[in-house]
């Protein structure tokens, strides 16, 4: 087949062009801009365009099918292109499915956690030996790319609930049909498309819906949201999961099996819950309990979520993915409960549409609590770019509702107030989607 992409640099879009690149299809694409990782990645499958840009000329009857990213624009000179030719146009959920019609599905929703829950899954099926695709939002240890397709009879699909493509304006995890589905909870998330709570939790139940007959979903349990809508696809089979039995010694968590006490290199209660929704869905799969765990205890986490970046004698230093109010209170109690007398120092860069919006602030009250130095930045410039009313540092420090927070809006002194703060046994905790105005966090963590 003879496929075109359309936005060929996004984090999804080019993982998938190197899988069909993978699967000998003659793959070609067009964007106005890519950056590593996907740069060299493209240009080491020789799939890289020459010249950034968008050019018709690339378009022809030849071509099998175009695959849109969101990055592009609805006016898109290609895709406009595409559209006169009458070409088959898919967004990149869309072609998985078209790819997966014949597979058992997997689906992974949810507002948090469903990254590392797909990537438990994932490594799980590996460590056994079980065949299977997958589309996951983060580079895993031990495996080349974010998405495989190949003759495997399962796919395992994180459902990302965002818009697919600038023509297609249906939630991604609406167009997979799984067979079997989990929801890892439910927290207003992407204001910028989903005004209120009741139009973002109504994408959930539309997904319930969309559950194969006769298919399973697990949820967890503690989402009294969940609660009340997993139970009403009369057509499957539904079970809850819950918080399992633990303790923490050393800094280490163990989790209890069969009397026994297992060693986890993970931690934090919203780890170990999403670990037991990964076990619901192995389940399905038939892997044993015993055989679930024991591939867990050598499950180091997904990238960019509590993952350890730098550790010398006195303190270790942890990224994480965390932007939305759900995300950064799990993050925070996480890191508060695993290293009890420790100095903790958490910074959270407000970087999504969502986060630096006034309207949505407030839902952040009470989430860096807890930490002995709390810091919240957000850089003007992004502000800017994403053309929304600037933020005042009053308005930011009212809505967390901590007396002691700092708000920065400068990435010098954010270094400078961190290295003032570090003492011995300290941890540093980082959070953000973004890069905190252009920080390498890797070589922040190693100047310390």
């Amino acid at each position: 087949m003879l496929v075109h992409f359309i936005a060929i640099g996004g984090a999804a879009m080019h993982n998938l062009a190197l899988a069909l690149h993978e699967k000998s299809y003659l793959v070609t694409g067009s964007d106005d801009a890519i950056f590593n990782p996907s740069k060299t990645r493209l240009e080491q499958a020789g799939i890289c365009p020459s010249v950034m840009g968008w050019f018709p000329e690339k378009v022809s009857s030849d071509l099998d099918a175009v695959i849109l990213g969101m990055h592009a624009r609805s006016d898109n000179p290609e895709l406009l292109k595409a559209q006169e030719l009458g070409l088959p146009i898919y967004s990149y959920p869309e072609f998985l499915y078209e790819q997966s019609k014949n597979k058992t599905r997997i689906v992974i929703g949810g507002s948090h956690g469903k990254t590392t829950i797909t990537s438990m899954i994932l490594h799980v099926l590996q460590h056994l030996k079980i065949d299977s695709d997958y589309m996951v939002g983060a580079q895993l240890a031990g495996f080349t790319t974010m998405v495989k397709l190949s003759e495997a009879p399962i796919i395992v699909l994180e459902g990302d609930e965002y818009l697919s493509s600038p023509i297609d304006l249906r939630p991604k995890f609406h167009l997979y049909k799984p067979h079997i589905a989990l929801i890892s909870g439910i927290a207003w998330d992407h204001i910028n498309v989903f005004p209120t709570f009741e139009n973002y939790l109504s994408q959930f139940q539309i997904f319930i819906n969309k559950i194969e007959d006769s298919g399973y979903l697990t949820y967890c349990s503690t989402d009294v949201e969940l609660n009340t809508i997993a139970k009403s696809n009369t057509s499957i089979s539904v079970e809850p999961y819950i918080l399992p039995s633990y303790k923490i010694v050393d800094g280490k968590t163990f989790i209890e099996f069969d009397k026994k006490f297992i060693p986890l290199e993970i931690f934090g209660e919203h780890n170990l819950i999403n670990m037991m929704g990964a076990f619901n869905v192995c389940k399905q799969l038939e892997v044993s309990e015993s055989s679930f765990l024991n591939a867990m205890s050598s499950f180091k986490g997904a990238s960019h979520r509590l993952e350890k970046i730098y550790s010398r004698k006195g303190l270790q230093v942890f990224k994480d993915f965390a932007h939305s109010p759900s995300k950064v209170k799990a993050t925070v109690k996480a890191v508060k409960s695993q290293f009890v007398g420790y100095n903790i120092i958490a910074a959270l860069e407000l970087h999504t549409f969502s986060s630096l919006n006034k309207t949505f602030l407030s839902e952040y009250k009470n989430s860096m609590n807890g930490v002995d130095t709390a810091i919240v930045y957000f850089d003007p410039e992004a502000i800017t770019h994403k053309k929304l009313e600037n933020l005042s540092a009053n308005l930011v420090f009212d809505s967390f509702a901590r007396k002691d927070l700092s708000v920065l809006t400068n990435s010098n002194k954010l270094c400078r107030l961190i290295e003032s703060e570090i003492s011995d046994n300290t941890i540093l905790l980082l959070m953000s989607s973004g890069n905190f105005g252009g920080l390498v966090l890797e070589d922040f963590a190693r100047s310390l």
